[in-house]
């Protein structure tokens, strides 16, 4: 299966700099359509106002956590089936549990390579 490099992705994050290094990355594997949330709130309400194909979000941020977000996206019913890559810096069993419980696709741990987000926006993508 070929991956439509086009799709539009919104990267949620709380630090600037995380959001740029996963737009980089993106980018080296060919991904440019890329817009950027600085948290849960206002990603939800750019995904309410514009068509996303595809969200990678951070865990841990304020006013609305990713987790909060993955719930939200998935309660609504215009939003529920798009894609949600969770990125967390810890790998906690009952954190990746309750994010699986909670309805995501994957998730990533930091740091991670542009070949490991490649590999799982493809297994992602493939499995819907």
């Amino acid at each position: 299966m070929i991956v439509d490099k086009k799709i539009k992705i919104l990267v949620v994050d709380d630090f600037a700099t995380m959001r740029k290094v996963i737009r980089n990355l993106l980018k080296q594997i060919g991904y440019d359509n890329v817009i950027e949330a600085e948290n849960g709130q206002i990603a939800f309400k750019t995904l309410q106002s514009q068509q996303v194909d595809f969200i990678i979000s951070d865990w841990n941020m304020p006013t609305m956590s990713g987790l909060e977000l993955l719930k939200a996206i998935r309660a609504d019913a215009n939003l529920a089936k798009t894609p949600f890559l969770m990125v967390t810096a810890e790998a906690l069993k009952e954190n990746v549990v309750e994010a699986v419980k909670a309805g995501v696709n994957n998730y990533i741990v930091k740091p991670f390579t542009a070949e490991v987000l490649e590999g799982k926006i493809a297994k992602i993508i493939e499995s819907i």
